[in-house]
């Protein structure tokens, strides 16, 4: 087998090159790997397996205090110190303030004559690679926004899309000799006594840093190598000292921004410093593995600590296609839209249930496996959602729904949008006015862009104070839908979503989440079985949704001390419900009989039988057939079983349950026993002998 060597900075010479296999080893001339193999391993105890995994547990714990002390100097986000380093520097900041006017000016400019010349479309592919060049000359502050722009083909037309894309890992590389020499001096060890074998060149290389693939000495584990590019924290914050100077011109002369803009960019700095840590984002990595890698679908790759430090992150290596590259993700007989499915589920977990979550999916970021796993990568900016807001963003969805439009004003209250001495009373007309005409599309047809721009255009009017985490998430959920674009222009985020929250409402015991769905189904004091069936429908579609959980916490809600209100609609609608199935079974009874025995009852009209005129009559079967209906989607989910009726007879035992059980059938026979009378006294109808 051939090998290349590369010399390190530090003179160490080790073997590199993309094959990595080992070789056998004989003895004496003979292979002995079959006499091996051909006896049986015994199987270790099972005390012995768990103390093992007890030391590795208390070594990896060991590594990652080393990793941590390595990094104690790593820079954080500081607007003071960036003042204090740069306010002295006005020179250099005039010359870095020159340098992005110009060249974006002069972007600019160009298009402003390709438009003007008539050329603008011819020159589409040119004007992409000159703006991708353009990021990329500018720094890394730019290449992120670049990254962010090539997921989102509603923004750029396809060109741009395509150069934009180069941005998220096949950016121009720095010396090899410059990373090795960091690895070294990072690790305070020889490279190789790290590793046996590694890439001649970087396998891809980001905003922030390049990766090299190599194989670890001590186990022959495959890795990611990612080093930190020299000198990234001068240039980002020089950037970040520029932009925090556009913010509060912004926050002080332009009034039709209300955000706090400052606050903002204050956020995504100290997201973007943190990602200059690479201790901090293998604890991200660790963390978010912890949290979601439960899915057999989602793959977290795990962290070296003994080999990683602030500028150096040594990690599994993942086997995997950019979730951008449909054409290859279909030749390993994957469909990228299930991939992206697998991604939103994903999302809504970590936004909705534990609130922490990956603020920058973008398609470099997000590898399709040969498995169909969708695997993450670079953990350097997540983000979290407060709990409180977790539940309102249901909440609101469900007031969206229900054109609540009051409720929805008042959730910028929890939401943190708005102080709470803001009146709200002016803002549900301009609501009212957006969603009146959104939501006269269906879930399905409704853009999640849309609702981000209509919202935002009633951010601009009224004194919105959007959180940065309100940002991430959009900025999330963009991405991933830009991505689904990309596959089918036809996609929406919102009817991949709807599924998930469905789910939450009809499952989750959280007092907010239930008040939302009594919300949801009754409405001037009528129960609206058709909500009830659409959420059971596109509950089922979440593969944890479960028929159990959607039974037990309404029943207790139902039963508590202050469910008195729910408890008189609840009576009412079982009277109803009762009756719709006792009257429709006589109708099946009535129709499925001989006509001429019909005429022997009540004069052969159904009507009389039921003391009800045929629109009644219709509207008792629909209700039926509802309830049907609905019961045969909880006996089909897949972890129905009669047994779990049992925990309900439990409940009716209770007090509460016995005096709701009682008045229900109270209200039964009160209510049969008025159709009955109504049938004895009724007025005789005389019916003519002769036909006309």
């Amino acid at each position: 087998m051939v090998t290349m060597s590369l010399v390190s900075a530090g003179g160490h010479r080790f073997p590199t090159g993309p094959c990595l296999t080992p070789t056998v080893r004989r003895r004496g001339g003979r292979v002995r790997a079959a006499l091996v193999e051909a006896r049986p391993k015994a199987m270790p105890p099972l005390r012995d397996i768990t103390l093992a995994k007890a030391g590795d547990r208390v070594d990896d714990l060991q590594a990652e205090a080393r990793a941590m002390a390595r990094a104690a100097n790593a820079s954080t986000y500081s607007p003071e110190l960036l003042a204090l380093k740069y306010g002295s520097k006005p020179i250099k900041v005039l010359r870095r303030t020159l340098n992005i006017l110009i060249a974006l000016g002069s972007f600019g400019l160009e298009l402003w004559l390709d438009q003007r010349n008539g050329v603008f479309d011819q020159n589409k592919r040119r004007r992409a690679i000159e703006l991708r060049k353009i990021f990329t000359q500018l720094g890394p502050t730019f290449v992120k926004l670049g990254q962010g722009l090539s997921t989102r083909p509603d923004i750029c037309p396809s060109e741009y899309l395509e150069e934009l894309s180069e941005l998220q890992d096949a950016l121009p590389t720095f010396a090899d000799a410059e990373a090795l020499s960091c690895i070294e001096e990072e690790l305070g060890l020889p490279l190789d006594a790290i590793f046996s074998s590694m890439s001649p060149s970087p396998i891809a290389a980001a905003s922030l840093g390049q990766v090299y693939k190599a194989k670890l000495k001590h186990s022959g584990q495959i890795v990611a190598v990612k080093v930190q590019r020299p000198g990234i924290e001068e240039a980002i914050g020089l950037d970040f000292y520029l932009i925090r100077g556009l913010g509060n011109f912004v926050n002080k002369y332009v009034d039709i921004i209300t955000s706090d803009v400052v606050a903002l960019i204050d956020e995504f700095g100290r997201r973007v410093y943190q990602e200059l840590n690479y201790v901090q984002e293998g604890q991200n990595a660790r963390r978010f593995k912890k949290l979601y890698a439960d899915r057999e679908d989602i793959l977290v790759p795990d962290i070296y600590w003994k080999y990683t430090s602030g500028k150096v992150l040594t990690m599994e290596w993942v086997d995997g296609v950019k979730l951008n590259d449909q054409d290859a993700i279909e030749r390993q007989g994957l469909k990228v839209l299930d991939l992206v499915n697998t991604g939103i589920q994903c999302s809504l977990r970590q936004l909705l249930e534990y609130g922490y979550f990956h603020a920058d999916p973008h398609p470099g970021n997000l590898l399709a496996t040969p498995e169909g796993k969708l695997a993450f990568l670079d953990f350097g900016m997540m983000s979290e959602t407060p709990e409180a807001a977790r539940s309102a963003i249901i909440g609101h969805v469900v007031h969206m729904v229900n054109r609540d439009y009051e409720a929805m004003a008042r959730d910028y209250y929890v939401l943190d949008f708005l102080s709470c001495d803001v009146d709200v009373s002016p803002i549900v007309p301009a609501l009212q006015n957006f969603f009146d005409d959104a939501l006269n599309y269906t879930v399905s047809e409704l853009n999640f862009k849309t609702l981000v721009d209509g919202l935002g255009a009633v951010f601009y009017q009224y004194p919105f104070n959007v959180p940065a985490y309100y940002a991430l998430i959009l900025r999330s959920l963009t991405v991933l839908e830009g991505l689904a674009l990309n596959a089918d222009p036809n996609f929406k985020v919102l009817a991949a979503s709807y599924p998930y929250f469905a789910k939450r409402l009809l499952t989750d015991p959280n007092p907010y989440l239930r008040d939302a769905l009594i919300e949801l189904l009754f409405k001037d004091g009528k129960f609206r079985w058709n909500r009830l069936e659409n959420l059971l429908v596109e509950g089922r579609k979440d593969r944890d949704f479960s028929a159990k959980d959607a039974l037990q916490p309404v029943l207790k809600l139902l039963l508590a001390p202050d469910g008195e209100e729910l408890r008189v609609l609840v009576v009412k609608e079982s009277v109803r419900v009762t009756e719709a199935v006792v009257l429709g079974g006589i109708v099946d009874t009535y129709n499925s009989i001989p006509d001429f025995m019909r005429t022997l009852i009540v004069n052969g009209n159904v009507n009389g039988l039921t003391m009800m005129n045929d629109t009644e009559i219709q509207s008792m079967i629909e209700l039926r057939d509802k309830i049907l209906r609905i019961w045969g989607l909880l006996r089909s989910s897949e972890d129905f079983d009669p047994a779990l009726l049992q925990p309900i007879l439990q409940v009716l035992q209770q007090p509460e349950g016995r005096s709701l059980g009682g008045r229900v059938i109270g209200g039964i026979t009160q209510r049969l026993s008025a159709r009955l009378l109504q049938q004895v006294l009724r007025t005789p109808v005389t019916i003519s002998s002769s036909t006309s």
